[in-house]
């Protein structure tokens, strides 16, 4: 006997009583559509209405949904282990994954601690800088305990990644006075395509200089500042803080969570400045959209350091690092991302994304639009209503999630050019729509 299917109205009606959504409150009046099904690159609701997804489900269902190479790998590994402990065993997904980790990502990265999401990666390389700096303190007697970074970044919602998270302008100000305090330079200013600003780097220079001797690490995100803005910046900047990194014998984290896997038109956004960091997060796109895994990469020097110290470990173990099943999913996905040459797919978009939201610049509501890679943005000049501007995406077939002036998207690199013009002409057309137009 199987169960019954709820109705969409019963979903509705259990999600309010039961339910909280990420960001919102509990029994938010904001509008939630149940969904029923997924293939390739589009979300069917349970209401019928079919929507392409032109968020790729938070930046990570690469190769679309419902994907037979994906499915297979699954179901492959499933009847075999879903999971095993990692503590004194091993498998030959995680081998295999590791394995490719480092032929794929910046050269001198060389070992690889696989955990369970974004947040958690962060964490697990702030504590590597940590241990780091601690190991080498027992020798010298000298204590390193902050970081420095820069504002309007975003590094995940756990507390020792809050910590280098905007503190002003960030979603994490409820909690400043709980979080380690560390420091922040000004957000880079000078564009990605444009001339470099040269006093740029003076307030962060200033500030690793004035703390050398307690800053552990510089953590950024690589010419993306993502939920901080979705701000692209440029690269010599990247390539100056790595000297500025060399200079003072800091450690260089580089937070490839969002930009990783060919989102911005290179495998990794650090390519674009030809460095390497000591320290490298990744994450979302890595299953595809499969399953939570993350994974974070360091230096053979920075893992020996760490290993050298009194403690002779690394403090970290997450229950499902590891995870056979995502790791199994994780090694097909980074197969079909090689397979289906990415960066082709990229390019299309980034030309198609181009195309489709030039006109956008003309309308009086935005401020500024901007395309790199597959990343599209439309910045408007007020902060939408999410109450009223999400039925209105879903109305015209597409499914975005905008947040304060940012309507942007990250399309599935599958998309057709069919699906990128639906997707930019849906933008066009809410930005049109009346309803949109007297939102405030």
């Amino acid at each position: 006997m199987t169960d019954q299917r709820l109705s969409s109205e019963e979903i509705l009606a259990l999600d309010k009583q039961y339910v909280w959504h990420p960001y919102s409150r509990c029994n938010s009046d904001l509008p939630i559509f149940p969904v029923e099904s997924a293939e390739g690159t589009h979300i069917t609701l349970c209401s019928g209405e079919r929507l392409y997804d032109g968020m790729s489900s938070w930046w990570s269902t690469i190769h679309g949904y419902n994907h037979p190479d994906l499915n297979a790998a699954a179901t492959d590994q499933l009847s075999r282990m879903s999971h095993v402990m990692f503590g004194g065993l091993t498998h030959e997904p995680a081998v295999k994954l590791a394995q490719t980790l480092v032929k794929l990502s910046p050269a001198g990265l060389e070992q690889v601690f696989i955990s369970d999401s974004g947040s958690v990666a962060v964490e697990v390389a702030l504590k590597m800088a940590l241990q780091y700096w601690n190991s080498l303190g027992e020798k010298t007697g000298e204590q390193r305990q902050s970081f420095l970074t820069v504002k309007n970044g975003y590094h995940g919602d756990t507390f020792a990644a809050m910590s280098v998270c905007d503190p002003d302008t960030g979603m994490h100000s409820l909690y400043a006075d709980f979080v380690q305090k560390n420091h922040f330079a000004p957000a880079p200013q000078s564009p990605f395509d444009g001339d470099f600003i040269e006093s740029d780097l003076d307030e962060l220079t200033r500030l690793a200089h004035a703390h050398k001797n307690e800053i552990t690490a510089i953590i950024l995100e690589p010419i993306v500042q993502g939920t901080g803005g979705m701000r692209f910046y440029s690269p010599e900047y990247l390539k100056r803080v790595r000297a500025l990194c060399d200079e003072l014998d800091l450690l260089l984290i580089a937070d490839e969570i969002a930009t990783g896997f060919g989102r911005t038109g290179k495998l990794f956004a650090c390519e674009y400045a030809g460095i390497s960091p000591d320290i490298l997060c990744v994450g979302k796109a890595l299953t595809g959209g499969y399953m939570s895994l993350a994974a974070t990469l360091c230096s053979k020097k920075v893992a020996t350091t760490i290993c050298q110290g009194e403690a002779g470990v690394f403090m970290h173990g997450p229950t499902f690092m590891a995870n056979p099943l995502a790791c199994a999913i994780a090694n097909k996905s980074l197969e079909l991302l090689i397979k289906n040459d990415w960066q082709q797919q990229v390019d299309n978009i980034e030309g198609w994304l181009i195309k489709g939201l030039d006109r956008c610049a003309e309308l009086e509501c935005v401020a500024n639009v901007r395309v790199l890679g597959a990343i599209g943005v439309v910045e408007l000049k007020h902060p939408v209503d999410m109450k009223r501007v999400q039925p209105l995406f879903v109305k015209h077939g597409i499914w975005l999630r905008p947040f304060g002036k940012l309507i942007y998207t990250m399309p599935p690199f599958i998309s057709s050019e069919e699906d990128i013009a639906f997707l930019t002409q849906g933008i066009f057309d809410v930005l049109m729509d009346e309803d949109f137009a007297t939102e405030g």
